[in-house]
């Protein structure tokens, strides 16, 4: 009985002061519509940048790292120490020894989705006169396109007709525009071992990269491996792919018992990307969370003010036999009521603003702003708005549930 008592003195408190409660409802829903609008934003940009990093890098890449050059003998005999002056990068292949075994192992690993090798090499664009500099890799195009979807951004052409031409090439939509250059036309490439080749355009791919679009081509793994001067069992990189690539470093480590070449994750080589997302998300959060936490204090204000006034009524309901848990129960209730439609309204407002910016079109390789519903970001606004409006609610209430009622009506 007492209880539904409780809930109809909250009520009443609320009805009565439509004003202060709509007030506060307000501070917590634009507290909450702000937090949930900016944490979609902060997952949206950084769900865009890691698709920007796996368009061409795969969760896992292993190499021959440089070696600096070393003395033969480290300590002679006589206790001497042999000492190199200036030591240097040293001149040895890039080539990974029987890679063909290395690849199958890679792939047998209950971890790995999907494995390729690549032949990188350093190419120079011609046509005439015009000269470009860019970067070629040599991949058999069929696994590439299954490992990194490459057909999606073939804007002329196909990846399949390079598979059925040994001397053809894709090219990136930069290095067409600047050349001049169309689908089927011939253009000549070089590479930093001074091997000529006039091969074929078949392909025409735009990432909406600049930089691979102006400067990366992809050839069949055999010209590559002539382009370095190389025969055909030479290697330079294999690629893996991991079903969940956030445990990507843990997969590398297992992968790194099997060789003795640097094997390398994702985040690992894109460090600095990573930072800098992190650094964002922060940001967004510490602000949203700033906004939140003042519409609470509103919240804490108004019934703050609300005990100040009705002092004598709290007193009046002790003396009639109110617990001090009733009294908090009242006022965490009044609290509860604002901050629920607060968080309500909140959840409403960021949805509208989440649908309003995901259909503005950004241009470029961001397309349409990133930006999507997201449950988990929804459950979390929600959870945290009525969380901040019970403990706005609670100290207040916990002060008034102190109140002695003789001290009160002898004033």
């Amino acid at each position: 009985m007492k209880k539904s008592v409780n809930i109809e003195i909250a009520l009443t408190h609320v009805l009565t002061r439509k004003k202060q409660t709509m007030v506060a409802a307000l501070g917590v829903a634009i507290g909450v519509g702000i937090y949930l609008f900016m944490n979609s934003l902060s997952s949206g940009f950084t769900r865009f940048s890691r698709d920007e990093i796996f368009k061409n890098n795969a969760h896992i890449k292993i190499y021959q790292n440089d070696e600096i050059s070393k003395p033969i003998i480290s300590r002679f005999s006589n206790g001497s120490t042999a000492v190199i002056v200036n030591p240097q990068i040293t001149t040895l292949s890039k080539k990974i020894i029987n890679p063909e075994k290395l690849l199958t192992l890679v792939k047998s690993q209950p971890f790995v989705t999907t494995a390729i090798s690549q032949v990188s090499f350093d190419a120079f664009y011609y046509r005439g006169k015009a000269q470009l500099r860019g970067t070629g890799s040599g991949v058999n195009i069929g696994d590439y396109n299954t490992m990194f979807n490459l057909e999606k951004y073939i804007v002329a052409g196909s990846t399949g007709a390079l598979s059925n031409n040994r001397n053809g090439i894709i090219i990136g939509s930069g290095i067409a525009e600047k050349l001049s250059l169309g689908l089927n036309d011939n253009i000549t490439v070089s590479s930093s071992f001074n091997i000529v080749k006039v091969l074929k355009i078949v392909g025409i791919f735009k990432t909406g990269n600049s930089l691979n679009d102006q400067q990366k081509c992809y050839v069949n793994l055999s010209t590559a491996q002539q382009f370095v001067k190389e025969g055909p069992a030479f290697v330079s990189t294999i690629f893996a792919n991991t079903p969940d690539p956030e445990k990507s470093e843990i997969y590398a480590k297992e992968i790194q018992k099997l060789t003795s070449y640097t094997v390398e994750d994702w985040k690992t080589t894109n460090a600095d990307v990573l930072s800098g997302d992190k650094t964002r998300s922060a940001m967004m959060r510490a602000i949203s969370m700033s906004i939140l936490l003042v519409a609470a204090f509103g919240i804490y204000n108004i019934l703050s003010s609300t005990i100040s006034q009705k002092i004598n009524d709290i007193a009046i309901l002790k003396a009639t036999g109110f617990s001090g848990k009733d009294i908090i129960q009242i006022f965490v209730l009044e609290a509860l009521i604002m901050g629920c439609i607060g968080t309500v309204m909140g959840l409403l407002l960021g949805g509208i603003l989440i649908e309003i910016m995901s259909n503005i079109y950004m241009g470029g390789p961001v397309g349409y702003f990133p930006i999507t519903f997201e449950l988990d970001l929804f459950s979390n606004s929600l959870i945290l708005g009525v969380f901040l409006t019970f403990c706005a609610g609670f100290f207040p209430a916990l002060k008034a549930s102190k109140v002695d009622p003789v001290a009160i009506l002898r004033k």
